[in-house]
């Protein structure tokens, strides 16, 4: 297959939603029709009874919820599909917003009882402000919700999209009967009481036939005749070109518990979700189907197997083909590095891989010389862009609840703090270490894998801090950046790679700062790097 071919069947993207809504249930049931895993697991009353593929970290399958990203991969139809599964908790939201700078689209799951919720509302407009192509689940069609068009509408207007359905619900609730497939114009339909099997597709091209009245039943086929006129008047009829460049985005409706509208929404989205797309780089635009190797680290993850202590890096590859021991240019370190054994990855599954294409995600061993947003090229010196580090909104001093593991937990929180779960900050005036998160939860997670990764313990302090701020000013050298350094020098700090951040303790304090020393400009990001 030339190269152009294994860019053209390549499909990365990423499924986002609100806990609860169903995302990792509905990853695995595309696991099972890709036929990448046998038997998916079942997400009990908040316990991951059998352990939800996707989730492989201890803590995730103790509280039932995805705490990192993961990376799937599969085979359907002559298509290489990439998933990365992300956190749907908000405390978790940092490690989602830098994985929706490695996928080309998104599935958006919404829950058909809840409506569109907060954390959906926020990553969809990051995804809005990428522009990147989105595809709208809504999930949970077997209980009792909101009306489709009522969903739709909220959908518009919360989420600020223009959508026209794919596939339409045939009742709901303990109605529900199955899905009509607009797209491919057929009826999938439950079968029993069980609501487990999925019946053949049966294709039903004129909906005016007595065919749909024999299988469903004359009122439901009525109500759906009526309803699907409606959708023919009210949404545009679907566009590939407005789907991929944002302006239009496609609804399925299904149950992905029960596997139901689950293939409709696979089987079209290989035929028009996006192959790998260009990225913006520091000096240019890089195309995929470029003959040199380029690519970004979006996540490091320590420990991915406790027993080996390993630390992997994961890259995305933008253009060119990953070749095993060839060598590459890191460009923020300026040194070439070959890699002996990069990964592919099925969920805790790893594979050694000989060449990886544009859209694949590789994990790389890494003895510490990658962080997050680094840029592998074969020579090209430039950086790619948009990988940023958020302001945290939470901050504890952490203390060492073990004297005789000093050693363990400096390794461990340096290691944690590489992945980007949180910020480590150290106070200029008495050295104390300070960690910033997005999220509260974040210190649960650091203290749990403290202690089993690292066998090494914490404890907390909280310190009152509204907002990290990274400082540069226009001038190191003049006089007004030296009183800033005066007068903040109890509220100065530096960050892991070295960059002065001032600790503010209020709105107030940011404006009056910013008042006051006008040359002195202050971020509520960072773009890592050094």
């Amino acid at each position: 297959m030339s190269f152009i071919d294994e860019i053209n069947r390549r499909r990365t993207f990423g499924i986002i939603s609100h806990p609860d809504a169903g995302k990792t249930t509905l990853t695995e049931k595309l696991l099972l029709f890709g036929g990448a895993i046998q038997e998916a697991g079942a997400v009990k009353s908040n316990k991951i009874k059998k352990g939800a593929t996707s989730d492989f970290m201890e803590i995730e399958r103790q509280r039932g919820i995805s705490v990192a990203t993961s990376v799937l991969a599969f085979n359907y139809k002559n298509k290489k599909i990439n998933i990365l599964d992300t956190p749907g908790h908000k405390d978790f939201a940092e490690d989602t917003f830098r994985t929706l700078t490695a996928v080309d689209s998104v599935i958006v799951v919404i829950d058909v009882a809840k409506g569109v919720e907060e954390q959906t509302e926020k990553l969809v407009e990051v995804c809005r402000m990428r522009q990147i192509p989105m595809i709208v689940f809504i999930n949970k069609m077997d209980r009792e919700g909101k009306d489709a068009f009522d969903l739709m509408d909220e959908v518009e207007k919360k989420l600020k999209l223009h959508v026209t359905p794919l596939s339409f619900p045939i009742g709901m609730g303990y109605d529900f009967q199955g899905i009509y497939n607009i797209w491919e114009r057929n009826v999938n339909l439950f079968s029993g009481d069980s609501k487990k099997n999925i019946e053949d597709t049966i294709a039903i091209s004129d909906l005016s036939s007595e065919a749909l009245d024999d299988l469903i039943g004359s009122k439901p086929a009525q109500k759906l005749r009526e309803e699907l006129e409606l959708v023919a008047e009210v949404y545009p009829p679907f566009d590939r070109t407005a789907y991929l460049e944002g302006h239009l985005q496609p609804v399925f409706f299904g149950s992905a518990l029960n596997n139901f509208g689950v293939r409709e929404l696979l089987d079209c989205f290989i035929e028009i979700a996006p192959t790998p797309r260009p990225k913006a780089s520091d000096t240019r635009l890089i195309q995929p189907d470029e003959e040199k190797l380029s690519g970004f680290v979006f996540k490091i993850h320590a420990n991915m197997d406790p027993k080996h202590r390993d630390r992997l890096a994961f890259v995305k590859i933008v253009s060119g083909t990953f070749e095993r021991n060839k060598p590459y240019t890191h460009v923020r370190l300026n040194k070439t590095f070959k890699f002996s054994s990069p990964n592919a990855f099925f969920a805790e599954k790893k594979e050694i891989v000989d060449i990886s294409y544009p859209g694949d995600i590789v994990g790389l061993h890494d003895t510490g010389n990658f962080k997050i947003g680094d840029t592998l090229t074969e020579g090209e010196i430039m950086r790619f862009k948009g990988i940023p580090s958020f302001s945290p909104e939470h901050f504890r001093y952490i203390n060492n609840a073990d004297p005789l593991k000093a050693k363990q937990l400096e390794k461990g929180v340096d290691q944690l703090m590489d992945e980007g779960v949180a910020q480590l900050f150290t106070l200029q005036f008495n050295g104390r270490k300070i960690i910033g998160t997005v999220g509260a939860l974040q210190y649960e997670v650091i203290q749990y894998r403290l202690e089993h990764e690292y066998n090494a313990k914490c404890t907390y302090e909280n310190f009152p801090v509204h907002k990290a701020c990274w400082v540069k000013p226009d001038d190191p050298k003049n006089e007004e950046f030296a009183e800033f350094l005066r007068i903040k020098q109890k509220f100065l700090a530096h960050d892991k790679y070295g960059q002065l951040v001032f600790l503010a303790d209020s709105d107030f304090s940011i404006h009056m700062t910013q008042s006051k020393y006008p040359s002195v400009k202050l971020f509520f990001t960072s773009e890592i790097d050094s």
